[in-house]
């Protein structure tokens, strides 16, 4: 659509108006400058049926509040405490793995990511369980993009397969928070899940226990499975371009030399950063923002009514040929600084932007290059040369077909 119609594309989807904006100046519109009127679009307002009232699904005032009650748990100094414990769990995953075996990479990095959140969030070994929760977050996943179709929700309550699936991978969602926010009432310690526990409003009032659960079961599931998908990505693209991965492999050796990285390292490891962007630009794991427009609203010469969904892709505008030359390309050489600098601001937001932009944005950042460049400076991975490549676009950009790809011990 944004080929052969342009910046403003209209289409109806069922009984609704909705438009794709393929520009920055209208995502920074949408996103920032008009933020006030629009709210979220129908799939985030759909996945309240998973992750409650949290931070990326509420609007108004509770978000505002709810905001500024947690926006210091994420400062920078603060995530930066939880840097080794992801290399951590990097290593323990490594040592697990033998030369030349074959795994799914996708499934190890939903593994890894899993167990990076529940040792650095909410300071419990919640490996063990990753199978059983990475199979409840799938089922809701698919869930959710069924209830997005139109009408479908009405079906939510009749005895049928769908519905009885979401309502058992709720039940198992929530019994692994509800064991965490449990064991941190009886034990605060300094992980997040206990902050957000003794965090109180300016009023002095403590986050309902209700709330505590839809902020804590938003980060458990949003804060492991966009860094997986990305990760799993960036390993498939460095397998299709070996000179790329030999320059990062370059990079490990000169600045780590065969030692574990640690937060320090990170201003040293600029290709990896490089690395890492332009998996995300290539293929963004929030590949698509909704919102509904609460007034009548012009966009792009375009008079926009309200109610009507708009569209924000940045699987599409990432793949531009107007901001990023030869588009399809894997080129980390596009974030040199002078690079960046050049280009349009919102011609890349993988994080969203304004008030509601990521807040877990530096968390997912520091967790993806610790964990690429633990693991990179010790593997090679090489595609299965039976392994398909698809995307499977649902609530984040998923492999269709997994990733199977062989390890190869570098040292």
């Amino acid at each position: 659509m944004a080929r052969e119609h342009g910046d403003v594309t209209h289409f109806r989807w069922g009984p609704r108006h909705e438009y794709l904006l393929n520009h920055p100046d209208l995502v920074e519109q949408v996103l920032v400058t008009e933020q006030r009127s629009f709210m979220k679009g129908q799939a985030l307002q759909e996945t309240k049926r998973i992750l409650g009232e949290g931070l990326l699904t509420s609007e108004g005032d509770l978000h505002l509040k709810q905001r500024r009650l947690m926006q210091p748990l994420f400062h920078k100094r603060r995530i930066a405490g939880y840097a080794e414990e992801m290399v951590e769990c990097a290593e323990r995953l490594q040592s697990r793995w033998r030369d030349g075996e074959v795994r799914d990479l996708h499934q190890e990095m939903t593994r890894l990511t899993l167990a990076v959140v529940g040792l650095a969030l909410f300071a419990a070994d919640v490996e063990a369980e990753a199978a059983e929760v990475g199979a409840a977050l799938t089922e809701a996943m698919e869930s959710l993009q069924r209830f997005m179709l139109p009408f479908y929700g009405a079906l939510e309550r009749l005895p049928l397969p769908g519905p009885r699936r979401m309502r058992a991978s709720r039940r198992r969602l929530d019994q692994t928070i509800y064991r965490l926010l449990a064991e941190r009432r009886a034990k605060p310690g300094g992980d997040l899940l206990s902050l957000l526990v003794e965090a109180r409003d300016e009023q002095g009032e403590p986050m309902p226990d209700n709330q505590v659960r839809d902020e804590a079961m938003t980060i458990f599931l949003a804060g492991h499975e966009t860094t997986a998908v990305t990760l799993t990505w960036t390993w498939m693209l460095l397998a299709h371009h070996p000179a790329i991965e030999a320059r990062l492999h370059r990079e490990l050796d000169e600045v780590l030399d065969r030692r574990a990285p640690t937060v320090d390292d990170l201003s040293e490891l600029t290709f990896s950063d490089m690395v890492v962007k332009e998996a995300m630009r290539l293929y963004p794991p929030a590949w698509l923002i909704g919102r509904r427009a609460l007034v009548d609203v012009e966009l792009g010469g375009y008079e926009v009514p309200a109610g009507s969904i708009v569209i924000l892709s940045p699987w599409v505008t990432h793949r531009d040929a107007r901001f990023f030359a030869d588009p399809l390309r894997f080129d980390p050489e596009r974030w040199t600084r002078q690079a960046e600098a050049a280009r349009p601001q919102f011609s890349y937001f993988p994080f969203g932007g304004g008030i509601r932009r990521c807040i877990g944005e530096s968390f997912a950042f520091m967790e993806a290059k610790l964990l690429l460049a633990s693991i990179a400076q010790r593997w090679r991975l090489h595609l299965d040369p039976a392994q398909r490549i698809g995307v499977l676009p649902r609530i984040t950009l998923r492999p269709r077909y997994g990733m199977r790809m062989r390890l190869e011990a570098r040292h």
